[in-house]
């Protein structure tokens, strides 16, 4: 028996942030940039807690998924705002510039990427399931911008063209060659969108997924049932199980 006692990681504490920002994304979608004191920095595809404290003591929390690249001192978070929600709407029309919040964080080691990883990356997502992957997206453009070795492709489902999170800066990516993007819209009806329509299914894969020889990781999240699919669509098209990674984004929680 060893006489080392074992490695305990650190408890993860409440901190105070301070709101240094806050610009809206779509009608539905706000971000907050904050000054969190003694953040210890996070992964690209980690989330922190939120909790809110009403005056009563009543505490309400969720997690958020960071969108900030690692390379930021300050952390994004992009809230999608959630009908009769406790937190969200709270976040997304009353919060403003200069206001404390208390996050916790950063967590999650499962669903995170490096630029260093190996391997063509495809990354899927399917409306605010976006935020986690803009991390990784930003974090890429960060490190060094396109890495000929490591092809990077992101398959974006929205229902609007009003409804693209990050519209402009996705396309200044893809631009400027940090990632291949590919958006799909279900519920647009203007015919001055030129783009992809329709879900995200077998077919649509099978098109644009990188080739299962290559090796490829993917990463994929958004709602269930989209993500489900789309896991199940990748393993039947050769990709290996262990290296599709999903994050699944609850129809509450908010």
């Amino acid at each position: 028996m060893s006489d080392t006692p074992p490695v305990v990681a650190p408890r993860l504490e409440w901190r105070v942030a301070r709101v240094l920002e806050a610009r809206d994304e779509t009608p539905r979608t706000r971000t907050i940039v904050l000054d969190v004191p003694g953040w210890p920095g996070h992964r690209a595809g980690q989330h922190v807690d939120v909790r809110l404290v009403a005056e009563d003591g009543y505490e309400a929390q969720r997690s958020y998924s960071i969108a900030s690249a690692p390379e930021r001192k300050a952390v994004e978070l992009t809230i999608e705002e959630i009908e009769n929600a406790e937190v969200s709407p709270y976040l997304c029309d009353v919060l403003q510039v200069g206001d404390g919040l208390e996050v916790r964080g950063p967590i999650g080691g499962y669903f995170v990427w490096s630029d260093a990883d190996p391997g063509p990356v495809l990354l899927i997502a399917g409306g605010s399931g976006i935020v986690p992957l803009m991390s990784m997206l930003r974090h890429r453009a960060r490190d060094g911008g396109a890495r000929v070795d490591t092809p990077v492709r992101l398959l974006y489902s929205a229902r609007t063209a009003d409804d693209v999170i990050y519209r402009s800066e996705l396309t200044q990516l893809a631009a400027a060659g940090v990632a291949d993007v590919v958006t799909t819209l279900t519920r647009e009806t203007s015919a001055q969108w030129q783009g992809r329509r329709g879900r995200i299914d077998s077919e649509m894969l099978g098109e644009l997924a990188w080739p299962a020889a290559e090796l490829p990781r993917a990463f994929v999240c958004g709602p269930t049932a989209l993500v489900e699919s789309v896991a199940t669509a990748l393993v039947a098209l050769g990709y290996d199980p262990g290296k599709v990674k999903t994050e699944r984004f609850g129809p509450t929680g908010s």
